[in-house]
């Protein structure tokens, strides 16, 4: 079911808010009136009591008194900075005076108000407040996002299985239910997940791809929920987390079988819920994000393996998109080659004749066991060696010459002797990057490595 408009507006300017004042009436005022406009409020009797909240909870903006027993607010301020940089922090103070104000503000405070201020006063500010904190947020996204950005990321191809790819796009895409992209490492699944955001209603807010398998595990909890300062060791600051960042967006997990278990726990909370909670804060925190996941692994066989959760697997498995692997694709490789090109040159014209008939030969009979990601890369390698065009074969890769040799062996080859064979060649296309090589053949490093090993001591028995 859809939410209503009047529901997302609210659930947009949630902040998580500390009201602290002397005075027993305002402090019921805002405590009614606060959750009203939308907000989570703490409401503390003085300063001492508010410099207490914030060491035990992050809040994401402070209103209070400049004139209180204990700790002034000009003191509580200056704390909440310390603790929670981020913080915004807004004065309410009797004394009307510009040097009262000025004292204020230089301390970072975002604005001040004079008392008795009227409620409508307190949630326009509220709303200012919301709104620079979503600045912040797509700003945050950008940043995350910038080392993505290649270009035109269009689905590409004109053929059956990914007309069908683009028909299931169109008919998730307006709905908030979770998708889950299956697909073969390089294929593309990022692009499509893209594709969900930007024809969805969320498609002005943020979208924000993370890598489940490319952190640590004791840093996925940080990333993706955020911490306050002092969590832990090394926590020297206030983060925000993915999932604020994306709020109103849609965060990408890609690579969600590579999330450890106990993670697989806490994020199947958060879908069940929508709400996270910072390490280190003991609120939680309503965010409203879509979750779109993707894996090359095959997650009913890890749930059997006891590598993954069962429920999480049917909670993050709502609506499935199986992306073909390339070689399945032979018809689009023309069109994706050209287009590749195109995004390496951008000057290139539409018309230009690109590649010679020899070339498009040697794109559509290889394997491409690094699907579109592998196909990237020697479109680039050949837009370097070629001094003019049309690109020939002899602008490919070195492998592309030796194909034959390589697929065409003497005698039959073992299954040590043909997974042995994906392993050189990719070690090929990476230049001995061996954690690249991992990632493409859908193993583990070590597992690599073993097999590497045992090839080698083969080779000196024999």
């Amino acid at each position: 079911m859809k939410p209503n408009n009047k529901d997302n507006i609210k659930l947009r300017s949630q902040l998580k808010v500390l009201f602290a004042d002397d005075e027993e009436p305002l402090q019921e005022l805002m405590k009614n009136e606060l959750p009203r406009m939308g907000h989570v409020v703490t409401v503390c009797p003085d300063g001492l009591t508010a410099a207490a909240a914030l060491e035990k909870n992050t809040y994401d903006c402070i209103l209070v008194d400049l004139d209180m027993p204990g700790m002034n607010g000009i003191e509580v301020i200056t704390r909440a900075k310390e603790l929670s940089p981020n913080t915004e922090a807004v004065v309410l103070t009797g004394k009307s005076s510009l040097n009262t104000a000025v004292a204020a503000l230089r301390q970072g405070a975002f604005d001040y108000l004079t008392k008795p201020c009227r409620l409508v006063e307190v949630e326009a500010l509220l709303e200012r407040v919301a709104e620079k904190r979503e600045l912040m947020k797509k700003c945050a996204a950008l940043q995350h996002q910038l080392h993505h950005v290649e270009g035109d990321r269009s689905l590409i191809g004109s053929g059956r299985a990914m007309q069908q790819v683009r028909d299931s796009i169109s008919k998730v895409a307006p709905t908030g239910s979770t998708v889950l992209i299956l697909g073969e490492t390089g294929s593309g699944k990022e692009l499509v997940a893209r594709a969900v955001h930007e024809q969805s209603p969320r498609a002005t807010k943020s979208f924000v791809a993370i890598n489940c398998g490319a952190l640590p595990e004791s840093l996925i909890e940080s990333e993706l929920f955020g911490h306050r300062k002092g969590a832990f060791t090394g926590a020297d600051e206030h983060r925000v987390g993915l999932f604020e960042v994306a709020h109103g967006g849609t965060l990408f997990l890609d690579e969600i079988g590579e999330l450890p278990k106990a993670m697989q726990a806490k994020l199947l909370r958060v879908l069940e819920s929508g709400e996270i909670r910072r390490v280190g804060d003991n609120d939680s925190l309503k965010v409203d994000v879509r979750v779109v996941c993707a894996t090359h692994r095959d997650l009913e066989q890890m749930v059997e393996e006891d590598e993954f959760r069962e429920d999480l697997m049917y909670r993050i498995n709502t609506f499935e998109i199986t992306l073909p692997p390339l070689r399945q694709r032979v018809s689009d490789i023309p069109e994706l080659a050209k287009h590749l090109y195109c995004r390496f040159r951008p000057n290139a014209k539409a018309g230009d004749n690109l590649f010679s008939p020899d070339a498009i030969e040697a794109l559509t009979s290889h394997t491409w066991p690094g699907n579109v990601r592998e196909l990237a890369n020697v479109i680039e390698h050949a837009t370097i060696v070629c001094d003019g065009l049309p690109i020939t074969s002899e602008h490919l890769p070195r492998r592309f010459g030796s194909r034959s040799a390589r697929t065409a062996p003497f005698g039959p080859m073992t299954l040590r002797d043909l997974e042995m064979q994906a392993i050189h060649e990719s070690l090929d296309r990476h230049d001995g990057n061996k954690p690249a090589v991992a990632d493409e053949l859908g193993v583990s490093l070590k597992t690599l490595y073993n097999k590497l090993n045992q090839a080698s001591s083969l080779e000196k028995s024999a």
